[in-house]
């Protein structure tokens, strides 16, 4: 970036199955977890779009060609509908004199209920490259974002939402947020039915098991959904970084920025930057797959909540 099931505890050791048929080991200071989405699948893929193979992802590149595709792939083997007939929305931009051309990769879940209304649900795909010499690979940001999304599009398969849901995986984020601007500005989605976006950037690690929720200072009807989840385990659900906390402010670093200029409702998920943030050593290798793991379950059960509310 530039900048269902909740938890049990048990006193004892034991040993239990999760609902993909996952052996988890506790102990008397763990917790027994239950997914929604195969934890497997979520970091097979976070590993696969921050390999070498990719190139660092950078807007343009043939690394983000192949990770363009790997994601539409997914898309459709996971049941997730094109909007308006294609995955693929294409632009292109100068910046610094140089001219990108860009795609930012679209599916579409459709509601059973709110069929008028959407929640764009994204992420960024794009990452820094290749510079001197050295792959930067980004694996918290954002592969770990993009794996999320195909952890909900697992998770619509047996639990439909209410509202029209868009997984945006955006494009050319590291450079000025600009797929997600043009996705606002294009109205392929009319603005006016867009309710909510829920952005995912930087999730997969933290020292502190920690993961932010920003956004509830202007969204103040928010505060008692992420409040419920503040203590969910061990995972700590923050509100903050959205400038009244005295720590760096978030709104407009990421790709919700521009719902939030276009007055569309937003919460944005990230954890704090770490020693790797923007540097070759993102790598699969170091992140916390517990805490991503929780994270991402945090997310959905977050959004299951909003969805059953009247956005």
């Amino acid at each position: 970036m530039i900048r269902k099931s909740a938890l049990v505890f048990l006193l004892a050791s034991v040993l239990t199955f999760s609902c993909k048929g996952q052996v988890t080991q506790t102990t008397s200071k763990q917790a027994i977890k239950s997914y929604t989405f195969n934890t497997d699948s979520l970091l097979h893929h976070i590993k696969t779009l921050s390999s070498d193979a990719f190139e660092g992802r950078r807007t343009g590149t043939e690394g983000a060609k192949k990770a363009k595709d790997y994601i539409i792939n997914q898309y459709k083997s996971l049941g997730v509908l094109p909007v308006k007939g294609s995955y693929e929305q294409d632009f292109n931009f100068s910046r610094r004199g140089n001219t990108y051309n860009a795609t930012n990769v679209l599916g579409l879940i459709k509601g059973t209920d709110k069929t008028e209304a959407y929640v764009v649900i994204s992420a960024h795909y794009d990452h820094e490259g290749i510079k001197r010499d050295q792959i930067y690979n980004g694996a918290d940001d954002d592969a770990s974002g993009i794996s999320a999304l195909f952890a909900f599009a697992e998770y619509f398969k047996q639990n439909p939402p209410k509202h029209n849901v868009v997984l945006a995986a955006f494009d050319a984020e590291e450079l000025g947020l600009k797929g997600a601007y043009h996705f606002v500005k294009s109205n392929i989605i009319p603005i006016n039915k867009i309710k909510l976006n829920l952005n995912i950037d930087m999730v997969s690690r933290s020292d502190n098991n920690e993961l932010f929720a920003v956004g509830t200072r202007y969204y103040t009807q928010f505060i008692p959904v992420v409040d419920r989840f503040k203590d969910l385990g061990y995972l700590k659900l923050t509100r903050g970084h959205d400038g009244k906390d005295g720590k760096e402010n978030w709104t407009n670093s990421g790709d919700h920025a521009p719902f939030h200029k276009a007055k569309i409702p937003f919460i944005y998920f990230g954890v704090a930057d770490h020693k790797d943030y923007h540097q070759p050593t993102d790598d699969f290798e170091n992140i916390h797959p517990e805490f991503y793991k929780d994270a991402v379950q945090t997310i959905i059960t977050v959004f299951k909540t909003l969805d059953a509310m009247s956005l």
